[in-house]
């Protein structure tokens, strides 16, 4: 039987992000997508005009209309959410269709850079904070880590050494694990290696213990990467392969797609000529 992920997220015209994304990586994975949309906008807002229709005061009616169909999800995976109001529109959600063969992936879209998003009220981090917790695996970059666990992103940028960095987030990441997640995945670590080569790595980390899985870095910054990453996350968990195998395939994928990225020089709000790529994520090694 088809697996099915509800996907809680904007859905933009442009900019190859969210449920663009998210939609395009689940199908091509064999997991049916069902999208449940938060907002509608002409393009992402990192574009300098945009027009976005807010959604939600309609996300109530997604959740009553699915739960009289009976459905059932094997997994739901939130992304990108504008205020209170939806993190407490997604808690009903869960509360209606989370069952304990339903995995909750929480992508916690709130900065980067080492500063949050000028919408982060702090009232709209605590619930946030909350919705990350009751999650199964969380999928934060070093910023969203940081403010999930309360830390100084300055200080753990500061050191030196990429072994320090990496025991020190993988610590931090420990830490969070302990109060809620199975799983933390740190996306986007920028370090250098031992002989001076730029990498990008993703941290997987649990209360077991951390892996590190680098990728040659290869320049810029592109809207939808981490929708993408995190949408290969929810689609492998959903068909049973294995995180690490997941991470390495996501990775894989990824750093074709921005090679090709960077060659034809696409700006950085279009995001990521990935396309072409998708059937890299036919095949994964469970």
């Amino acid at each position: 039987m088809t697996k099915k992920v509800a996907v809680i997220n904007d859905l933009s015209g442009f900019g190859r992000c969210s449920l663009t994304a998210a939609i395009s990586i689940l199908s091509v994975m064999g997991v049916q997508a069902c999208p449940l949309p938060t907002a509608i906008l002409t393009a992402q807002t990192g574009y300098p005009s945009y027009y976005c229709d807010d959604y939600t005061d309609k996300m109530e009616y997604f959740r009553a209309e699915w739960e009289k169909m009976n459905q059932h999800f094997d997994g739901i995976y939130t992304g990108f959410v504008a205020d209170e109001t939806q993190i407490t529109h997604i808690f009903r959600f869960i509360d209606t269709f989370k069952s304990p063969d339903t995995f909750l992936l929480v992508d916690p879209v709130m900065g980067d850079d080492g500063e949050p998003y000028p919408i982060y009220t702090p009232s709209l981090f605590r619930q946030m904070r909350k919705l990350a917790l009751l999650a199964d695996i969380v999928t934060p970059n070093l910023t969203e880590l940081c403010l999930l666990a309360d830390a100084d992103y300055q200080a753990l940028t500061s050191l030196r050494s990429p072994d320090e960095r990496i025991q020190a987030i993988g610590e931090l990441g420990q830490a969070f694990c302990q109060e809620g997640p199975d799983h933390v995945i740190v996306t986007g670590i920028l370090f250098q290696d031992t002989d001076g080569t730029a990498k990008m790595g993703n941290l997987l980390v649990n209360p077991e213990g951390c892996s590190l899985f680098a990728f040659p870095y290869i320049g810029g910054s592109y809207s939808g990467t981490g929708d993408l990453f995190a949408s290969c996350i929810a689609a492998g968990i959903a068909r049973g392969y294995s995180i690490p195998s997941i991470i390495r395939a996501a990775g894989d994928f990824l750093e074709c797609s921005l090679i090709d990225t960077v060659k034809e020089q696409i700006p950085r709000n279009d995001g990521v000529n990935y396309e072409q790529y998708l059937s890299l994520l036919l095949k994964i090694d469970k």
